[in-house]
């Protein structure tokens, strides 16, 4: 529901805070107050075109918050009209665009009436609402239509061109033959190269450092021959006796360093062969990296999925054999689904038409005949028909109905249906009836009002009766501006603005004692 609506500068709105209530609420004002405006607020609020017409006289801009709650979740819309330049659109504080806006508001809220933001008139929206009434199965039309759009994928993935696939063979194949040859096993191998080869690149340099320290370790008059000594001045005086130890390790710890370098330096050789081999095969990784990957892991899937696609492409035929099978098969299953589906909404399509038009009469369309057409393969080409005059032939809703009409035929809709928005706006849909004509239209609106939010725009006491809630447009007329506000009225506030209604009397006795009758019937129709 639309829980609170705050509009600044919009029309002959200067400031405006609404908290709007539950269930059935309408909205009454004289002529000119601005009625519509409110409307006109809800329809931004939900992706409707911004006029910058709408923008108050002197003012930059104009500024609509709505704050919806949908299944338990909180969702703010806003709307920014400038007086001059693009409107911006808002949704929970982040910037949307109006198509955005319109996505969701789809979910929130639908006005009927004289505003462009009709979602009953579209195609798809119709379909859907067959659907509902006649509690259409579509789970395999549309398991069949997801088998097909993946058959005819995975077919034009293996690519419909002959010459191109032989091209792309061509490619495919060398590209795995040279991965084959380069026979990458390790992810690291690069980093292990790198390390040979510096070794292998600096052999003389290392065996040269290995002399060198061999020579300061172990040659006469060397490390160990200094520790020697200096062991052999310290030994068998007492107070030494801890240094000696440390003295003997330490020559154990020289003799050990020594044998291990020794043995690393037999070990270092130089072999220009092998460094070339390394060098060679580094080049050669790093190719492989700029064609295929990143590094050698890249590229080693890179060569996982061409041997695959390579698989694909050799085996072309016989898979192209069996996705076509597959897809003959698919179309046969989309015919059946779809007859089925047809059938369906055909058997269905009366139904509702019938169901709308009983509905009609009490709408002050006593002659107003309903149609539902469902065409095409599946019967998804569905068009609602209205004759709203005896004679008349049936067309399409949206062409031969007027406002208040349309607004009308969508209430009728709406009271057969079990699924809608949570909020429902009518505007004019009490334009040319009166009397018990717009008592039923208002029971109507009040009976919808059980399961929705419906915000009522009238000029007729007979439908505002009913309202859970009123809300009244005041227009207050200064010398330099004209400015209007919207309240919430109370129980005598509402009797008040009835009789305003009723009489242009607000004051009159007699008025005020009709539109008490009028509240007190419309309660007794509620609640039988």
């Amino acid at each position: 529901m639309l829980t609170e609506i705050a509009v600044s500068n919009l029309g002959v709105i200067d400031q405006l805070t609404l908290t709007i209530p539950r269930g059935m609420i309408a909205l009454t004002g004289e002529t000119g107050a601005g009625k519509t405006l409110l409307v006109d607020a809800i329809a931004l609020l939900v992706g409707g075109r911004a006029d910058p017409g709408l923008v108050r006289v002197g003012a930059e801009e104009a500024t609509v918050d709505g704050r919806f709650v949908l299944n338990g979740e909180e969702i703010v819309l806003t709307r920014v009209i400038p007086a001059d330049g693009r409107s911006k659109g808002y949704i929970d504080g982040r910037p949307a665009t109006a198509a955005a806006l319109a996505e969701i508001g789809a979910k929130l809220c639908d006005l009927h009436g004289q505003h462009s933001h009709q979602s009953l008139l579209g195609l798809e929206a119709q379909r859907d609402a067959l659907d509902i009434f006649g509690k259409v199965d579509l789970t395999a039309l549309n398991h069949a239509k997801a088998v097909l759009v993946e058959i005819d994928s995975a077919l034009q993935e293996m690519g419909g061109d002959e010459r191109a696939r032989a091209r792309e063979l061509d490619v495919v194949r060398y590209q795995v033959a040279e991965l084959a040859e380069a026979d990458l096993q390790d992810p690291n191998e690069d980093s292990l190269l790198e390390a040979t080869e510096e070794l292998l690149a600096n052999a003389l340099a290392h065996q040269e450092s290995v002399g060198v320290a061999l020579e300061k370790l172990h040659d006469d008059d060397g490390a160990r021959d200094m520790i020697s000594a200096a062991l052999t001045s310290l030994e068998g005086r007492p107070p030494f006796t801890d240094v000696v130890t440390r003295l003997r390790n330490l020559m154990a710890e020289l003799d050990d360093l020594v044998d291990g370098l020794r043995m690393v330096g037999d070990g270092i050789e130089q072999d220009p062969e092998q460094l070339d081999h390394v060098q060679a095969r580094r080049r050669m990784i790093r190719e492989l990296c700029r064609k295929y990957g990143d590094d050698i892991a890249s590229v080693m899937s890179e060569q996982q999925a061409l041997v695959a696609r390579l698989k694909e492409l050799e085996d072309h035929d016989v898979l192209a054999a069996e996705l076509d099978q597959r897809r003959a098969q698919a179309l046969v299953d989309l015919a059946q689904a779809q007859t089925e589906v047809k059938a369906a909404r055909q058997a269905a399509a009366p139904k509702l038409a019938a169901a709308m038009e009983a509905n009609l009469p009490e709408l002050a369309m006593e002659k107003a005949r309903v149609g539902i057409q469902a065409d095409g393969e599946d019967g998804g080409a569905v068009a609602f028909l209205l004759a709203a005059n005896p004679g008349s032939p049936l067309q399409p809703l949206a062409k031969v109905a007027s406002g208040g009409e349309l607004a009308r035929a969508m209430l009728a809709l709406r009271s057969v249906l079990s699924e809608a928005p949570p909020v429902l706006v009518f505007d004019e849909v009490d334009a040319g009836i009166g009397g018990q004509a717009g008592f039923a239209v208002g029971r109507s609106l009040s009976h919808l009002g059980d399961r929705h939010q419906v915000l009522v725009v009238t000029h007729l006491p007979q439908v505002a009766a009913f309202a859970d809630a009123h809300l009244g447009v005041v227009k207050q007329q200064g010398d330099d501006e004209t400015v209007s506000q919207v309240v919430l009225l109370g129980e005598e506030e509402q009797r008040t603005e009835l009789a305003r209604m009723l009489s242009g009397q607000p004051d009159s006795a007699t008025a005020r004692q009709h539109a008490s009758e009028l509240i007190a019937e419309a309660a007794k129709v509620r609640r039988s």
